[in-house]
């Protein structure tokens, strides 16, 4: 598991300082000038509310979201939900084995991808959801009073992260490293100031013995969907999800489950992964460790994995479900 507390560290190349912020799945870099923030950490380790309302617990985490910081966890456990603010510019790329699950609040981001081979820049507007796939270089651009919700799983211990610089507007390698994530915060600031400190920073040219050959898993040749309306889609199948009950998002082609569930009951045992509920609509009931717990519109909840959990439903209920098994891990193409 990388570490999912968030880091600070200032590192001092040259006669400049860089001010690193270190969260699990996405790190900020902030090098545009000197800064004299103090180092700080932030520990999720401990009691962490299960049942949390988004908009009250956006504002009152507000400060978070503003540099140096720019970002905050919600939950750290098998599944990891946070959000992240700006300003936030990076040159660098993180590569993972996993999903990342993007949804913007308030404002837009950028999100930079490499795609089969190419750079394409997608625009995330307030909003709008976007699931990208496993193993694609990613380089999320945020912007001054933005809040995104990001959600992603913790590592399997078999599972290695890349970060990646890359030589200008190309996508040649400039430089990498591959690591198993075990304490992300320690390992990316190491990185990053062996980065800045290495001669292929300073010279902008790669040093060919440096790049492996064969990089631990394949990266996905799969092109990425489009942004969406949230609101739009969830307009556009209200019915069928009426009907049915509940409605998947993205099939089965990938490992995130992300359902919108309406009337109904539903109870299970998830012994692999957490469930994220996050009621839009209406209410529900969950019962789970003996414990009964009212959600109205605007109220989520983590169901930690291995949890007998029953949830009740009631007409008007329209509420997004996410797990991120990963017995569900896709194959590498």
């Amino acid at each position: 598991l990388c570490h999912p507390c968030l880091k600070n560290s200032i590192l001092s190349t040259n006669h400049q300082s860089f001010v690193v912020g270190v969260i699990y799945g996405e790190c900020m870099l902030h090098t545009s000038v000197p800064t004299h923030y103090l180092p700080q950490k932030s520990h999720c380790w401990g009691a962490m509310e299960l049942l949390v309302n988004v908009r009250k617990w956006i504002e009152e985490n507000k400060t978070a979201f503003l540099p140096p910081v720019c970002n905050k966890l919600m939950h750290c456990q098998q599944l990891n939900v946070m959000f992240v603010g700006g300003p936030n510019q990076r040159k660098d790329y993180h590569i993972e084995e996993g999903e990342e699950l993007f949804y913007q609040v308030e404002g837009d981001m950028c999100l930079k991808i490499i795609e089969n081979g190419n750079q394409r820049d997608i625009h995330i507007r307030e909003g709008e959801m976007f699931l990208l796939p496993a193993r694609i270089p990613h380089s999320p651009q945020r912007y001054a009073n933005t809040v995104g919700l990001v959600i992603e799983r913790k590592r399997l211990n078999t599972e290695t992260d890349g970060l990646r610089y890359y030589v200008g507007e190309s996508t040649n390698v400039l430089f990498e490293r591959w690591f198993h994530c075990e304490d992300l915060g320690t390992q990316l600031v190491s990185i990053i100031q062996e980065f800045f400190s290495s001669t292929q920073y300073h010279t902008g040219k790669p040093n060919p013995d440096d790049l492996l050959k064969d990089t631990p898993f394949p990266l996905n040749a799969t092109g990425v969907m489009n942004p969406f309306s949230f609101q739009i889609w969830l307009n556009d199948h209200r019915g069928e999800i009426n009907q049915k009950k509940s409605l998947t998002m993205f099939g089965d082609n990938f490992e995130t489950e992300a359902v919108v569930y309406g009337q109904g009951v539903s109870e299970g045992s998830n012994t692999n992964a957490d469930i994220w509920i996050w009621q839009l609509e209406g209410t529900s009931v969950v019962t789970m460790d003996g414990k009964t717990l009212s959600l109205a519109a605007g109220d989520s909840l983590l169901i930690p994995a291995l949890s007998r959990y029953y949830w009740k439903r009631v007409e008007g209920c329209i509420a997004l479900y996410i797990a991120q098994d990963p017995i569900h891990k896709r194959p590498y193409a």
